[in-house]
């Protein structure tokens, strides 16, 4: 079984809510299914999803008659490797005759209402029927899971495939990305993947740590040590025993700070303040800035012999900007997560919501997005999250430090721009990139360069044939890069 079980409710039918409890179904699930966690999705019609690929599709008919085959198939064309479960009838007690219509294409049907205990017990036996063999090429629903990270893109994937190498091992790992990428979530991941998994997992701000502070804050002090201590006192590496001290911004330590930490990353050996025997920590170290490194080294103001012994092991998390495809899975996520203050609260996004958090360049990441989404929560008055209720801007914005080149900023505000203007197009057409390489003023080769270029997979994009989604974008003035 998945520590993530994705599962995508169908139904065209407007009086299917007797049949369909979100939340009560949810918990009935999770609650059969311990260590596991469902996602819960709900639409009138496939193709008109933004959606990942689910592991499971609950397709619901009142009957089965002939129209209930067609609508299979079109499934099961879109998602070939994903199981369907047929759900048939509104009210308990159908008629046997239902049984003789039932495509053969369904793995497995259930009768209205939905149990959501015996749909657990289907959803556990369909899933563990999944071909265990080796296809052509991967497929999301067999890429590496790790619960609290979210995203099927490849750039994020291809971070998220080394938790379990870097969990192996005990070698220190160097995280890198921006501020709200989630570099603290990959660091538990890390942990909780590992041999380590039992014991601490102890986060330090280094640049909440005062100077003259640290290293009784990391290495502790024995009685006497100075004036008021009064007792002795284990430090943060004590607590840490056995488990893993995270260093966030760790490039906030000062150069005596960083002398201090660099003998204890190279051997696990520190003094307590005051204490004249030196003693050995069995930790990991993982630790984690929001700045290049490198850049700090070359420049003083990082020693090149602790950036070297820190980052034996290194993971750079993208920005979120960078996969704007996991946009609508993490903020399905979200939904799920948050709650007004009277229990309630929006379930789905609707369409030009989706649309509006697309085009934000997200310069707070993952974090931003998340205090976006719940601000629309608390202030949304229906079920269904619109437009307006997101409070974001759809002006792309950039990361570029002022003191940079005036061709460094130009040329990151113009791969802003293009990616936006990308990620919009293939948002209209639906994934066809034909079409918006013709709208694009494109060849459909420069077109799928760029989208290569960007790390972009038209593949979350892509829907059926019916038309686009709203207003064509017109081509972009500004000239793409030709040399994508």
């Amino acid at each position: 079984m998945k520590a993530f079980i994705r599962i995508l409710f169908i139904s065209s039918d407007q009086h299917d809510r007797s049949c369909f409890d979100h939340s009560r179904i949810i918990e009935q699930l999770e609650r059969a299914l311990p260590g596991e966690t469902v996602e819960l999705d709900r639409a009138s019609d496939p193709s008109l999803l933004t959606t990942q690929t689910p592991h499971l599709v609950l397709l619901h008919q009142e009957s089965p008659h002939r129209t209930f085959e067609a609508r299979v198939a079109a499934v099961s064309r879109r998602w070939p490797d994903v199981p369907i479960l047929g759900v048939i009838g509104e009210e308990e007690g159908c008629t046997d005759t239902f049984v003789h219509g039932i495509p053969a294409a369904l793995r497995d049907f259930l009768l209205c209402p939905l149990d959501g205990r015996e749909l657990a017990l289907r959803v556990r036996r369909v899933l563990g029927q999944e071909p265990q063999s080796a296809s052509s090429g991967p497929t999301p629903s067999r890429r590496v899971r790790v619960d609290s990270l979210v995203g099927d893109s490849a750039i994020f994937q291809a971070q998220v495939e080394k938790i379990p190498l870097f969990a192996d091992v005990d070698a220190p790992v160097l995280l890198q990305g921006e501020t709200g990428t989630g570099k603290e979530v990959f660091a538990r991941a890390i942990h909780y993947s590992s041999t380590r998994k039992d014991h601490a997992f102890i986060p330090i701000n280094c640049a909440a740590l005062p100077d003259q502070l640290f290293e009784n804050e990391l290495f502790g002090h024995a009685k006497g040590a100075y004036t008021s201590a009064a007792n002795e006192q284990g430090g943060l590496v004590l607590e840490a025993e056995g488990g893993t001290l995270f260093l966030d911004e760790v490039d906030a330590l000062n150069p005596y700070a960083q002398a201090k930490l660099l003998r204890f990353v190279q051997y696990r050996e520190y003094r307590p303040l005051g204490c004249s025997r030196t003693k050995v920590a069995n930790v990991r170290i993982i630790a984690a800035s929001n700045h290049d490194l490198r850049q700090a080294v070359a420049h003083r103001q990082f020693r090149e012999d602790l950036f070297h012994r820190l980052n034996v092991l290194s993971l750079v998390v993208p920005p979120l900007r960078d996969r704007p495809e996991d946009i609508p899975l993490l903020a399905r996520r979200f939904l799920q997560r948050f709650r007004r203050a009277d229990g309630q609260g929006p379930r789905m996004l609707s369409e030009n919501a989706i649309h509006k958090l697309l085009a934000h360049a997200w310069p707070g990441n993952v974090r931003e997005l998340e205090s976006t989404l719940q601000r629309a929560v608390v202030m949304g008055a229906s079920d269904t999250i619109q437009a307006e209720d997101i409070e974001c801007t759809v002006e792309t914005s950039t990361n570029v430090p002022l003191n940079a080149s005036l061709r460094a900023v130009k040329h990151s505000a113009t791969m802003d721009v293009e990616r936006a203007y990308l990620v919009k197009t293939l948002v209209t057409f639906r994934g066809n990139v034909t079409h918006a390489a013709k709208a694009a003023g494109k060849e459909r080769r420069s077109f799928q360069r760029l989208l290569r270029k960007y790390g972009i997979d038209r593949e979350s994009f892509r829907q059926d044939e019916a038309g686009p989604l709203g207003d064509y974008p017109p081509p972009l003035h500004m000239p793409f890069d030709g040399h994508a």
